[in-house]
Formats: C-alpha cells, sequence, structure tokens
C-alpha cells in the first residue's frame, strides 16, 4: 500500500525539529544532552501527526528508555497504521565534537513492513544502482566479492573504493581489502550515512562492508530500497542474551540472512536532516528568531528524492 504524499511533510518535520534540538549543543561535548534534546523535539512532533504510529526501532527496547522506544504509540491515533525506526540522532559524538555527518533520521513505512531489528550489531554489505541483482553476498569472501563487483563494473580492485566503520573487529575485512589494493574510505560513526554513500556517484564509494548497529541497518535500508541500490544484512549477536532478545521480538531464525527487499517490504519514506554539515546534507544554521535546515527526502511510491531546504520559527 502506498503512503499518502500529503503526510510526507509531517515526517521532513520531525527530522528538522529533532536535528535543531540536538543543534543546540554542537561542540558542547555533551552528547547526551544532545541525544535526549532530538528525541524530545522528534518525539513532539510525531504526536502532531493523524496516524496509528508505532515505534517500531526507537532509542531502546526497555521500559526505562526515556522516549520513543520500541513498541511506543505516537501519532493522534487517527488515520493510516505506520511502522517508524528512528535515529533521533546518528552521530551523537559528531554533535558533542562539532564534527561532519551527524543527521537527525527517520524511516515511515505501513504497518508490519519495516524488520524489527533489535539494538544489537548487524553484518552489512552494499553496493550501489544498475548492478546485476543479488550480486553480492555476506556468505562469500571479501575476495570474491570485490572480484564480482569488478566483473560487473568492468572495473579493477584498485579503482575501487570500500566504506569500512574504523573498528579492530574489521581488521580482517581492512586486510583483505588492501591485500587487492582496494581503496578503502575510513569512516568513525554514523554508518546510516555511511552505508548510503554506495548510491551517490559523488562520493566514488563502490561498496561498504562491515558490522555495524541493527537499527542504522534497517534506516539505511529504506534508503536505499528508495535509490535501487543493493543490501544484505544479518545479526551477528555478541552472547546468549542478546539471542533471547531478537527471539522476543519475534525472530526466529537467527542466522538468516535479509535482503532489502525483506527487510523494507513495502513502501517507505526516509528523511535524513542535517545537523551538522555533512556528505548527505548541510547543518543546521541558527539565524536568531529562526534556523535554516536542510533535509534528504526519500519516497519510494513517488519516486522522491530531493533535498528540502527551509527556514523554520524556533
Amino acid at each position: 500500500m502506498n503512503i499518502d504524499k500529503e503526510i510526507i511533510n509531517s515526517f521532513v518535520r520531525a527530522t528538522e525539529r529533532s536535528a535543531y534540538g540536538a543543534s543546540i549543543y554542537k561542540g558542547k561535548n555533551d552528547k547526551i544532552a544532545a541525544d535526549q534534546a532530538a528525541v524530545d523535539e522528534m518525539r513532539k512532533e510525531l504526536n502532531k501527526i493523524n496516524m496509528n504510529g508505532k515505534i517500531v526501532i526507537g532509542e531502546g527496547e526497555m521500559d526505562e528508555a526515556p522516549m520513543l522506544y520500541i513498541n511506543e504509540k505516537v501519532g493522534t491515533k487517527k488515520g493510516i497504521e505506520l511502522d517508524i525506526a528512528v535515529d533521533p540522532l546518528e552521530g551523537t559524538n559528531f554533535t558533542a565534537k562539532n564534527l561532519p555527518n551527524a543527521l537527525s533520521v527517520l524511516a515511515v513505512s505501513t504497518k508490519g513492513s519495516l524488520l524489527h531489528a533489535p539494538d544489537m550489531y548487524m553484518e552489512k554489505i552494499a553496493i550501489g544502482p544498475s548492478l546485476p541483482e543479488n550480486l553480492v553476498d555476506l556468505d562469500f569472501s571479501v575476495e570474491k566479492n570485490i572480484g564480482l563487483l569488478c566483473e560487473a563494473k568492468n572495473s579493477s580492485p584498485e579503482k575501487l573504493t570500500a566504506c569500512v566503520l574504523s573498528r579492530p573487529r574489521h581488521n580482517s575485512i581492512i586486510q583483505d581489502l588492501k591485500s587487492m589494493n582496494v581503496n578503502i574510505s575510513f569512516i568513525t560513526d554514523g554508518d546510516v550515512s555511511g552505508v548510503i554513500s554506495v548510491s551517490r556517484p559523488k562520493s566514488k564509494i563502490d561498496i561498504f562492508l562491515g558490522i555495524g548497529g541493527g537499527p542504522e541497518g534497517v534506516l539505511a535500508a529504506a534508503a536505499l530500497d528508495c535509490l535501487g541500490c543493493q543490501m544484505q544484512t544479518r545479526l551477528f549477536f555478541k552472547d546468549e542474551d542478546e539471542k533471547t532478545r531478537a527471539k522476543n521480538l519475534g525472530i526466529t531464525n537467527l542466522h538468516k540472512k535479509y535482503n532489502i527487499n525483506e527487510m523494507i517490504r513495502d513502501d517507505v519514506i526516509f528523511c535524513a536532516t542535517g545537523v551538522t554539515d555533512g556528505d548527505l546534507v548541510k547543518g543546521i544554521r541558527d539565524l536568531g528568531d529562526y534556523f535554516e535546515s536542510e533535509t534528504l527526502l526519500l519516497h519510494k511510491s513517488s519516486k522522491t528524492n530531493k533535498i528540502i531546504k527551509n527556514k523554520i520559527k524556533k
């Protein structure tokens, strides 16, 4: 079922206000306050929307989560039933240190259409548009995936660039990429924008590889689904407790690989508003009584893909 285009602007307002809330704390070394401000602003806006909304990916899974926790109901309780994935502040450290690429992000789909990914790690591999279906696979070696990508792009490893989150857990991936002379673009945080980079020709990123956050994986999948890209994921468990949490969320096959159409099963909206300047959008500009924002808006069914710039009263 397609989501009515009329409701889209309401979700843009939610990420705009959330980004503004976080922006007050840019460079103040207080990531907790920045995150809380973003959550408060987003929740307030979501509750104004005529919908029966439910947070399926949020700030936490337990009752003690301050706001926008998993299964929280939002909206006016009138209208369409929607599932919502939120990350009010993607890049808390970026905001605290006033570094690039902090975003306020959400994705919206019809009831039951978003993968309910628990707040734990997820293996991810993503590539851009216009490539053969099911080209890469998490169970293939790095060498095989790079080889298949080279063949599809009529290129060679030294001409490819892989985006990788800079973490010790990725040492073997990094070693394999270096042994093939693949260029590596390291990110220190924010793997939503890292994954989305495969969709943007300007970024010159050919593949994203590695383990990041599960909720962020679904948010990135929403964007890539709108942009005709490919992504495959699989939950990565650190211990038995995490497996139990996943089962409690209804996940029966703990080793399942999810392709993009299994994470996003219907029409979807994706909004990302910049908190600080970044590769996707510019950050919040304080203009006194007003602030200026920039938002990437994607909507699958209407093929919307645009940057929205707004000047908003505080």
